[in-house]
């Protein structure tokens, strides 16, 4: 890996970082100056600088990998696909946004809190610095924190509450881990730190590897610091929830998959075994929590809680398999696009909270419950859908990576997840009558379940292209 050294061309490297920057800059001045009626012109703005910014991700794709500020700043192949996902994720939220927030006295800043959290989700993932990681986690929660607050009822008091004092409290575990992990390597930067921690004390390493983890794991919505993620679902816009549950995601499990497979691989701790513990109850309660659920918002949250499972089993193996990085790159991809299809499906249909309602208001619409249905079978991961080529990457490498057990626990939760995905599409194929409440569709969340569905079907399709270019 190649250190860059001139100010300028460091400064040039963050380009995409950079554009999302001046999105939220930009878009916080124009709102300053644009009547309410029209903020959604600020919305498009935010949307093009997210292209933008995934386009320079994509071009930097195809350069040498580089860390950058002293080493506190790694661009590779995990930080373009992180890139590439968190700004084609936001922009997505956006426009989510654009119909769950038009004419809302203050729909400006939430597309300016999107643009920031999302810089936070990307600085998680090209951490190379514990201090670095701790500014990312802090960037990826406060704007985050506010996003939810939008929703000012009784259920979205209480979930900014929560999630606020739960990240909070977490972030204060985090940083007693660094210093932990400091104390014990003498030094924050993660090359330095895998050369010091195989020879030091076992206490310090074992407090810093426990903290750093739950910080990340608050940030993935993993066991056992997910409570937060169910009332902050069904307590704010499905929008919000859906850019919640996918973006901080995104960045978390990258930041995860890189400190086990740089500082953590030769701790004197078995950070591996401590991961696929946490992936193994995150699948496992995940799915058991999504089935006794009827709220569809509360449904989707355990299920990205039971998807962190997947998700870190190739974190559990970062270091022990060269499988490790494709299977990442490919699931973290397709988990995006099948996410937020999904809670589209929910912000489609507004008014409508509970399964057998939001059945019944979709049976005539049968194109967004076909769509739904590939989402759904998606998370699944049913092919020819990107999460089963992720997922099967995944279990792939889990295996290489001598954790067969893991595997063996992830393909029991599988078929049982069928279950309640299955339970909520069921009933709106029936050609019964409707009897549900009647709702006016969406139109721009309904075509984003649409496009959900085509891109998870055609990145399943093209997945050994999509690997070849993030490899080149």
């Amino acid at each position: 890996m190649n250190e860059m050294g001139g100010g300028g061309e460091e400064v040039v490297a963050l380009l995409p970082e950079l554009l999302l920057l001046a999105g939220a800059v930009l878009g916080l001045l124009v709102g300053l100056w644009t009547p309410q009626r029209r903020q959604v012109r600020v919305g498009v703005l935010a949307v093009l600088f997210c292209l933008a910014s995934a386009v320079a991700a994509a071009v930097a794709l195809t350069e040498p990998d580089e860390t950058v500020f002293d080493g506190t700043w790694v661009i590779d192949t995990t930080t373009g696909v992180v890139r590439i996902a968190v700004a084609i994720s936001t922009a997505v939220a956006v426009v989510l946004c654009s119909s769950a927030f038009a004419g809302h006295a203050r729909e400006t800043e939430v597309y300016v809190l999107m643009m920031l959290g999302s810089i936070g989700a990307i600085a998680l993932a090209a951490s190379g610095d514990l201090l670095m990681l701790v500014a990312g986690y802090l960037l990826a929660s406060v704007p985050l924190y506010a996003l939810v607050g939008f929703v000012k009822d009784a259920r979205g008091v209480e979930a900014t509450l929560k999630y606020y004092l739960m990240g909070a409290f977490v972030g204060v575990l985090m940083l007693v881990g660094v210093a932990a992990l400091i104390l014990a390597g003498g030094a924050s930067g993660y090359e330095e730190l895998a050369s010091a921690l195989p020879n030091a004390s076992v206490a310090l390493v074992a407090v810093g590897v426990l903290g750093v983890l739950a910080g990340v794991g608050f940030k993935a919505g993993a066991v056992p610091v997910h409570f937060w993620i169910p009332d902050v679902a069904a307590g704010t816009a499905p929008a919000v929830a859906a850019f919640i549950t996918t973006v901080p995601k995104i960045g978390a499990v990258a930041a995860a998959f890189r400190l086990l497979a740089e500082p953590f691989a030769d701790a004197p701790v078995d950070a591996p075994l401590l991961v696929a513990i946490i992936a193994a109850a995150s699948m496992t309660l995940g799915n058991l929590a999504a089935f006794a659920q009827t709220e569809l918002l509360r449904l989707l949250a355990y299920s990205t809680i039971s998807q962190v499972g997947y998700l870190f089993m190739v974190v559990a193996v970062a270091a022990r398999t060269d499988l490790a990085e494709p299977a990442l790159v490919i699931y973290l991809t397709g988990y995006a696009i099948t996410n937020l299809g999904a809670f589209a499906a929910v912000a489609a249909l507004p008014g409508v909270s509970t399964i057998a309602d939001w059945a019944a208001a979709a049976r005539e619409r049968r194109w967004l419950v076909v769509s739904l249905v590939v989402c759904l079978l998606g998370l699944v991961g049913t092919p020819p859908t990107a999460v089963f080529v992720g997922k099967l990457a995944v279990f792939i490498a889990t295996a290489d990576g001598a954790m067969a057990w893991l595997v063996v626990v992830a393909a029991v939760n599988t078929v049982a997840s069928l279950f309640y995905y299955l339970r909520w599409v069921a009933p709106a194929a029936e050609t019964t009558s409707s009897t549900g409440p009647v709702t006016t569709v969406m139109r721009v969340p309904l075509v984003t379940v649409h496009a959900a569905a085509v891109g998870s079907l055609l990145l399943g399709l093209g997945a050994g292209a999509w690997l070849t270019f993030t490899a080149g």
